[in-house]
């Protein structure tokens, strides 16, 4: 079962009044507001800003499209649960969602997981307790630091104790994109 290409699909489906370009941006803000607000113990402002930001943009959509949109979610979830993958950047340039006028591309992962082989001396890292530091000033859909991760996975390094990730971009789908793969 291909569900990269199910989640593609089913933004497409929902597609109409709004671009699929559209449809994804606010599918995985919705994402990460949800994942965040969930998390939050205290309900101060930033999490009633969040709570009113995801209302007004799942209002956009009818029931029907709302409940593909939470469909969605579990599709990546699954698609997440099944091994280290960028899978939204994937979705994002298979979909054809990317454009040249706005300059946004994602690395294809196998070229993330190729840099981050080749970059980390797995040695060095071994023999030290000492925690590895990952700067990713654009951090796009996270695939750089999801290809560091899986890297150190296949050492039997614990990457979620050992890695530390500094990550920023400049657009909030990129840092939307991180947030709910990582």
């Amino acid at each position: 079962m291909n569900r990269k290409a199910d989640i593609i699909k089913g933004i497409n489906e929902i597609a109409g009044q709004y671009s699929a370009y559209q449809i994804f941006n606010d599918w995985i803000q919705l994402m990460a507001l949800s994942i965040s607000n969930s998390l939050a113990i205290i309900h101060d402002a930033v999490w009633k800003e969040r709570e009113e930001l995801y209302a007004n943009t799942i209002k956009k959509y009818s029931n029907r499209d709302q409940t593909k949109l939470h469909d969605l979610f579990g599709m990546l979830i699954e698609t997440l649960d099944e091994g280290v993958d960028d899978v939204l950047g994937d979705v994002y340039m298979k979909g054809e969602m990317g454009s040249s006028v706005i300059g946004q591309f994602f690395t294809p992962f196998h070229i993330s997981y190729l840099t981050a082989r080749a970059g980390i001396d797995i040695e060095r890292v071994k023999k030290s307790e000492e925690d590895i530091i990952l700067n990713e000033p654009s951090c796009g859909g996270g695939g750089m630091i999801l290809a560091t991760a899986k890297v150190l996975q296949e050492e039997g390094i614990n990457y979620q104790k050992r890695l530390r990730v500094i990550a920023q971009d400049l657009d909030w789908k990129g840092v939307y994109m991180s947030y709910v793969q990582l």
